[in-house]
């Protein structure tokens, strides 16, 4: 096995210790870690499989190898930054909704010491 496998074999199973600890210290949430074990389990698989980079890039047409690298991670961010798009338009309406809720709660609280004076 080459230095390089070794390496990154290492620090793809270090981030995954870090990926675990974060989401046991709930610092990240199970959904979003998804993205994170999957794109480290891809890493390692590689890293062991040297030649899978070769075989996938024929499979699927792309003539370089590296092409088929940068194509996947534009394609993985691509739809990363639609979950998150999705996730930020959910907590907009909730936070607009919260902001209304409480806006009329003040009004109640207001009505209701305005009739006791």
């Amino acid at each position: 096995m080459a230095r390089i496998q070794i390496i990154a074999i290492s620090i793809s199973a270090l981030f995954l210790l870090y990926i675990s600890y974060l989401i046991i210290k709930g610092r990240l949430r199970e959904e979003y870690a998804i993205t994170w074990i999957a794109c480290t389990i891809i890493l390692i698989v590689f890293s062991f499989w040297r030649n899978g980079l070769e075989i996938m890039s024929h499979l699927f047409g792309v003539y370089e190898a590296p092409n088929l690298v940068f194509t996947g991670a534009i394609f993985a961010i691509l739809i990363y930054l639609l979950h998150l798009s999705v996730v930020n338009s959910r907590l907009h309406s909730d936070n607009k909704k919260l902001a209304q809720e409480i806006a009329l709660l003040k009004e109640r609280i207001n009505k209701i010491l305005v009739d006791k004076e």
